[in-house]
């Protein structure tokens, strides 16, 4: 009798990703965020050029009616038609969402890792800093920001960028501290492996080390955060807005449409529930999403 020597291929291979994908898909909450998240997005990208309705044209004849054929979503007190709006202001929206959490991904990323590589005095400062914003009360300071700031970057970069800039590095940079502290500790962790000291060892540069060694055993963490992060950014806009300090009446984001809507709850309630549903719906199934990616990396749950 002869025996034929196991081959490498003859055991399952998975790489780490199909491993992750496949934890992601047995989510079934993660699998439904991630549908609607895509219909969102394919909406408000491919529906503007297929639903042809101006979102600016005024017409009193046509002011606050209900939901129709015509007019899906109805319109709002000045004749305007509130599915068009609502696909144009998700744009706006999602873009201050995105842009945002990039602005915080990459503050949060950068402090954390040179707090957790460098240690000593480095560490202290950058937490103590970090400790400092998060003792501050983000919304009456976002209000404050924009409230004395909005003039300004309207004079220098005109009324749409000059809020768009102002409220994404405002959002941004009220939001990286808690990706910070958890980079950190997990640099922490990895500069006390062997493949770190090796690496030191061999005279491997401090960008080196984290490009290559740091980044890559911390983009878990990152992208978990950065899903979270959109969803943040999305309704913190949506509150500026809501409030009268973000974008001008005539850039229609949801947050916008919400604060025009307010003083007609009463008899057009459509006008404030299609633009509030919109953010619902959204920033549920980023969540969704952000907790299904969390599971699918964590090690623990593979089986």
């Amino acid at each position: 009798m002869t025996f034929e020597s196991p081959k490498l291929k003859d055991y399952p291979s998975n790489s780490l990703w199909q491993n992750t994908w496949q934890r992601f898909y047995r989510n079934r909450l993660a699998l439904l965020g991630l549908s609607l998240l895509s219909l969102i997005i394919a909406s408000i990208v491919v529906g503007p050029f297929f639903y042809h309705v101006p979102i600016d044209t005024i017409d009193f004849a046509q002011a606050s009616i209900p939901p129709s054929w015509q007019h899906p979503f109805g319109t709002n007190d000045l004749g305007q038609d509130q599915l068009a709006r609502v696909l144009f202001g998700g744009r706006i929206s999602l873009t201050v969402g995105i842009t945002a959490m990039v602005v915080a991904i990459f503050w949060g990323t950068a402090i954390g890792v040179i707090a957790g590589l460098y240690g000593g005095l480095v560490d202290n400062l950058l937490m103590r800093l970090t400790d400092l914003f998060l003792s501050l009360p983000q919304l009456p300071l976002l209000l404050l920001v924009v409230y004395l700031f909005r003039d300004t970057v309207k004079i220098v970069a005109g009324p749409e960028l000059g809020i768009f800039i102002l409220v994404v590095i405002v959002i941004g940079g009220l939001n990286w501290m808690s990706l910070a502290r958890l980079v950190r500790a997990n640099v922490l962790k990895l500069r006390e492996m062997e493949f770190m000291s090796a690496a030191t060892a061999l005279g491997a540069s401090p960008l080196r080390l984290i490009s290559v060694h740091i980044i890559p055993n911390v983009f878990s963490v990152i992208i978990v955060a950065a899903t979270l992060a959109v969803g943040n950014g999305i309704v913190t806009e949506s509150t500026l807005s809501f409030l009268g300090l973000g974008f001008p009446p005539d850039m229609p984001t949801w947050g916008q449409m919400l604060f025009q809507a307010k003083d007609y709850l009463t008899w057009s309630p459509h006008m404030a529930f299609f633009p509030g549903l919109a953010i619902f719906v959204t920033v549920l199934s980023i969540n969704y999403v952000g907790d299904g990616l969390r599971d699918a990396f964590d090690p623990k749950t593979r089986r």
